[in-house]
């Protein structure tokens, strides 16, 4: 059985420094839908066991009240991960995020010490989730195999900043250096069938930027974005939670083809918009998407 929150919300995912109290103690107070505990980029190399003794800490004491608690580790080419996993399954997060993923190898390697983890602790087996940060054309390139990698894998996230040195360019702000490896990653989330997010925002005195690369992200098909900040928590739950114009149009959607199918009928008009049978998948997820953030209560 497969675990419920491989699809959760996660319209956002604000990283936080895991050995900073003052930044992991409350964020639940910002309503982000996850949490990103970093013990990676972070963290200084001579600070690292003392980031792991700080999560371990609050993932057992603080109660982060629904909020998802996923802990980035530090990479397979340091000689942190193997400890940073146990630590991570020992608190009980939700997930971990694994960095500079670039071929399906690196999740099952682990995959592997995260199941050791379940059953040194005690933890029920499968209930730790996984994802992949593609950094890298080499990661691009395997970004489907990836996505199919491990039943536990929940979702791939693009990190722009290490994929653009790859490249050898830099963040434009007018997202052509990502373009391409913004379609072709939500292409392979979805033949796959798992999550996609987009990559963090960095400039914070450009709001009206931001909100363009969410509402462009939005409309590409991605589930949701990485933040650095709580001020860019808003603009992102707006865009990404169904409108009260969508929830009703796909209310409209779902009543008349469950109507118009029940009499034979394969394409008709909801206000003045062709529809036929494709067009349900889309509106139940609507319906879905706005339960989950909790502005419908309907029975559909």
């Amino acid at each position: 059985m497969k675990n419920p929150n491989l699809k959760r919300l996660r319209r956002s995912m604000m990283f936080l420094n895991a050995q900073k109290p003052s930044l992991i103690k409350d964020p639940y107070i910002y309503k982000l839908d996850s949490i990103m505990l970093d013990l990676e980029d972070a963290v200084a190399e001579n600070q690292k066991d003392v980031a792991r003794f700080s999560l371990y800490h609050a993932l057992k004491t603080i109660d982060y009240r629904g909020t998802e608690r996923v802990v980035r580790i530090n990479g397979l080419d340091t000689p942190h991960w193997k400890e940073d996993v146990r630590v991570c399954v020992a608190g009980g997060c939700d997930s971990i995020r694994i960095p500079k993923v670039e071929s399906a190898k690196d999740v099952h390697i682990i995959e592997e010490a995260t199941l050791a983890a379940e059953k040194e602790f005690g933890r029920p087996e499968g209930s730790t989730l996984l994802m992949a940060a593609i950094e890298s054309t080499k990661g691009m390139m395997n970004v489907y195999e990836i996505c199919q990698s491990s039943e536990r894998l929940f979702g791939v996230a693009l990190s722009g900043g290490d994929y653009t040195k790859d490249l050898q360019t830099t963040i434009s702000g007018t997202g052509v250096e990502l373009a391409g490896a913004r379609q072709q990653m939500i292409i392979a989330a979805r033949a796959a069938g798992v999550m996609c997010f987009d990559t963090v925002f960095t400039n914070l005195d450009d709001m009206e930027g931001f909100e363009k690369e969410v509402r462009m992200i939005k409309a590409m098909g991605y589930d949701g974005k990485s933040l650095v900040n709580p001020r860019q928590i808003e603009i992102v739950h707006k865009i990404f939670t169904p409108s009260e114009k969508e929830i009703i149009y796909a209310e409209k959607v779902i009543k008349e083809i469950d109507e118009k199918k029940a009499q034979g009928i394969g394409v008709f008009t909801v206000d003045g918009k062709m529809v036929d049978i494709a067009f349900y998948p889309g509106a139940k997820r609507t319906i879905q998407l706005a339960k989950a953030a909790g502005v419908y209560e309907g029975d559909l």
